[in-house]
């Protein structure tokens, strides 16, 4: 057990999780906005957005390709399509990258876009990894949620101890993806959250991350809560799939549908 970091339990997390109040509406719960999907990869955004639209948002715009629009619009009828980026909404959250492929013309764009908090993934990462130029343009306080694969490519490195260097250095949140999974913050806290199983080393389970930690953020959630929350969440419910399932069949969609008994459980543990 690394002893950089500090255990953290769902008994923590929960006074952090908001009551919805009754007399909300969509517009009290954010919108956010997932940059998405390619051709041939429009399950990543599908994925993304299911998680998104699960995790409590009032609204969720994804922008993908026109091709992905008859798809997505059958599997999320929730979601407002979008093939243009939309630079005259206001979005509370925007996650970047599931499926994307490496495109840093568009991921210049989306950095430099006055947009609120946002969450950088899969392609969006790898295209950094490439572009060095487009580092300088991430955000302060940002969410990157690299596998050790990424953290390599971005980082040169998936030790723990260079993860949080690097989000001390850069004043971002790292999620170092895997069992466990770790937080790195911009303050030089590194927290382990012992939830999550092997059975979630499947495809999409990171673009389904995604999803939980942009909805979180734009329902106002700040960006350590929100990845804290999004991990503890998808880890969890990750559990519920594998005692559900068995380790060897999960899918990552298993894990958004026990997103509902994740939420329950974290409302249900004593402080």
């Amino acid at each position: 057990m690394n002893k950089l970091a500090t255990n953290i339990s769902g008994a923590d997390l929960r006074q952090k999780l908001r009551p919805r109040p009754t007399d909300g509406h969509k517009g009290t719960f954010g919108h956010a906005l997932l940059v998405a999907g390619s051709k041939n990869m429009a399950g990543a955004a599908i994925l993304a957005g299911e998680a998104c639209l699960r995790s409590g948002i009032g609204k969720l715009s994804i922008y993908t390709p026109e091709e992905n629009r008859t798809i997505l619009q059958t599997a999320l009828p929730e979601a407002i399509i979008k093939d243009h980026f939309p630079c005259d909404d206001r979005f509370e959250g925007v996650g970047i990258g599931p499926g994307i492929g490496i495109n840093p013309d568009l991921l210049h764009r989306l950095l430099s876009a006055d947009q609120m908090a946002k969450v950088l993934d899969a392609d969006a990462l790898n295209t950094v990894a490439q572009n060095r130029e487009l580092e300088k343009l991430i955000p302060t306080y940002t969410i990157l949620t690299p596998h050790p694969g990424e953290a390599m490519r971005l980082i040169g490195s998936s030790k723990l101890e260079d993860v949080a260097a690097y989000a001390r250095t850069h004043c971002v949140y790292v999620v170092l993806k895997g069992h466990p999974t770790h937080v790195c913050t911009p303050e030089g806290d590194v927290f382990r959250l012992n939830v999550g199983n092997a059975g979630m080393a499947t495809a999409g389970s990171g673009d389904v991350l995604t999803g939980i930690i942009t909805g979180l953020m734009a329902q106002g959630y700040a960006s350590r809560e929100a990845a804290l929350l999004g991990v503890w969440l998808h880890g969890t419910a990750g559990d519920f799939a594998a005692d559900e399932m068995g380790e060897n069949c999960m899918l990552a969609r298993d894990i958004i549908r026990h997103l509902p008994d994740a939420f329950r459980k974290l409302k249900q543990t004593k402080i």
